[in-house]
């Protein structure tokens, strides 16, 4: 039912507030404003739900070969907590190759972390994590059916803890890693098309909180 609900969400005009990009946005399950940073075509809010439409070869990412470092993708952002838990699920049609929806987590333009839904390159709808720390580890995790899957990143004093679910109960965990930045952390949502004319992405089921993980394998 929630993915059937969430792909309607996408067929019939979206029953929020219609904003510019320019505007100032939150979100009630969100401790604090957001801002963006690159511009989407447009997004829309309401229900506690964000929707944010990519536009033409948007993306995220800095290739090992060092061939390819782009990143333009519309990302809405705020400044996290020292310790934090967000969830979110994420929706898309998945139409063009490497089109998705990301949490991301930024220090800054060379120390970041992606976690996306994605398109792969053989065309099936794939967890998918990008470390970047200079350089991009990208990472192939599980493919999905569904159109719809939970996502939940968790920090803990340095460390990162990433994991998806299909239901939004059972958390499967993706990577566990460190990542130390001296500046407070922004965190938040992304849109990326790198191969198509647009992309647009829903997020619902928003939760944020400053609790920290005792069991990374429990992600509580």
């Amino acid at each position: 039912m929630k993915v059937l609900f969430c792909f309607a969400l996408l067929l019939i005009p979206f029953a929020g507030i219609q904003a510019q990009p320019g505007d100032s946005v939150s979100l009630p399950s969100l401790p604090r404003k957001l801002f963006w940073e690159n511009r989407p075509i447009r997004f829309e809010t309401g229900g506690g739900h964000l929707l944010i439409v990519a536009g033409e070869k948007t993306d995220m990412f800095r290739d090992p070969n060092v061939a390819y470092n782009t990143d333009n993708a519309p990302k809405l952002l705020f400044v996290a907590d020292s310790n934090f838990i967000l969830t979110a699920a994420i929706h898309h049609d998945f139409v063009n190759k490497w089109d998705g929806g990301a949490i991301v987590l930024k220090a800054d333009s060379l120390n970041w972390i992606k976690f996306c839904f994605e398109k792969d390159y053989t065309g099936q709808k794939r967890v998918v994590s990008v470390v970047t720390k200079g350089i991009s580890d990208d990472c192939n995790s599980a493919a999905a059916a569904a159109y719809t899957i939970y996502y939940k990143i968790a920090k803990a004093g340095n460390v990162i803890t990433l994991y998806y679910s299909m239901e939004g109960r059972s958390w499967f965990l993706v990577r566990h890693l460190q990542f130390d930045s001296t500046a407070p952390l922004k965190i938040g949502f992304l849109a990326q098309s790198p191969t198509g004319q647009h992309c647009t992405v829903l997020f619902s089921h928003i939760h944020y909180s400053t609790k920290k993980i005792g069991d990374p394998y429990l992600g509580e």
